[in-house]
């Protein structure tokens, strides 16, 4: 983990490098395994310290196994010569023996998401998951709050309960997350009625009660501006950005979709299908390392 010649890094390695130099690290969900590379790709032309992220759900609903997720990423990982910082990250998963999978699989960094249980219980199935991973050198992300959802593939409720300050302190001290996603605003998916926000006066709240890593899920679809406001935030702002759902509209774009497609059907497509979804994703991907969170040419920052 901390060789340096090596381009795999922890969680908190990237995350504390973005934190002191004032951008974020896109965490990006390619959803299936062939749109690894275009993220990876984008990564290396940007000079980028970059995340690569699948979630419990979208294991489920594209039909991935951790393992063959993870084999797909460090085949690309060598065969590319992806020389930028990467983490491995496991997004919102409820079960502990996924988080096994992952960690087991090669996964730097997992998130458990118990921010439907009361406070006390989600504290104490948070805290068990950091004794788990911690002692395995894996970084653990969890969530306070409740982030919205306008599409259901990462949450199943769109019912939203924000982060509030002084829960967040107490939650941060007694499980020992490494980051937090805070809900103030965002939504995971694709914002069509409401319109996003960020409560930025929550965020600056929340760090100014701890120094936690912070997270903001619902990416997509997020006006720049506003992204680096909550980024460029005294203390250190958002340094984490979870962004899925533009991938995967790029990708089903390109190749003239309008239904997502498991990773087997995927796969089947011809290799010009797929080369024109990966220049979609790529080109997304670089889009929102350059102008969403600024983390362009920051691949040496310490």
């Amino acid at each position: 983990m901390n060789d340096h010649t090596l381009p795999l890094r922890s969680l908190n390695e990237v995350l504390s490098a973005a934190e002191h130099g004032g951008y974020a690290v896109g965490s990006f969900a390619p959803r299936t395994t062939a749109m690894i590379h275009p993220i990876l790709c984008a990564g290396q032309a940007a000079r980028s310290p970059l995340i690569v992220q699948i979630s419990q759900k979208e294991l489920t609903r594209y039909q991935i196994t951790p393992a063959r997720f993870a084999e797909e990423f460090f085949a690309q990982l060598e065969g590319e010569h992806i020389t930028v910082p990467v983490v491995l990250h496991l997004d919102h998963t409820k079960e502990f023996t996924v988080i096994q999978d992952a960690i087991a699989a090669g996964f730097t960094s997992v998130m458990i998401d118990a921010s439907e249980k009361p406070l006390d219980e989600n504290i104490a199935i948070s805290r068990q998951v950091v004794e788990y991973a911690h002692a395995r050198g894996v970084c653990v992300e969890a969530e306070l709050g409740r982030i919205g959802t306008t599409d259901f593939v990462e949450t199943e409720d769109d019912e939203e309960l924000y982060t509030k300050p002084d829960e967040a302190e107490r939650f941060v001290r007694e499980t020992g997350v490494d980051a937090l996603a805070v809900s103030v605003g965002t939504a995971h998916g694709v914002y069509t009625v409401r319109q996003p926000r960020i409560d930025l006066p929550r965020l600056r709240a929340i760090r100014a009660l701890t120094s936690v890593h912070l997270v903001l899920h619902g990416g997509s679809g997020v006006p720049a501006e506003m992204m680096q406001a909550a980024i460029q935030l005294e203390g250190g702002g958002v340094s984490k950005v979870n962004i899925a759902t533009d991938l995967e509209l790029a990708a089903l774009g390109a190749l003239g979709r309008d239904s997502y497609l498991s990773d087997a059907e995927m796969n089947a497509l011809s290799p010009e299908e797929i080369k024109l979804a990966r220049a979609a994703v790529e080109q997304t991907a670089l889009d929102k390392i350059t102008n969403f969170v600024r983390s362009r040419d920051q691949a040496d920052g310490r």
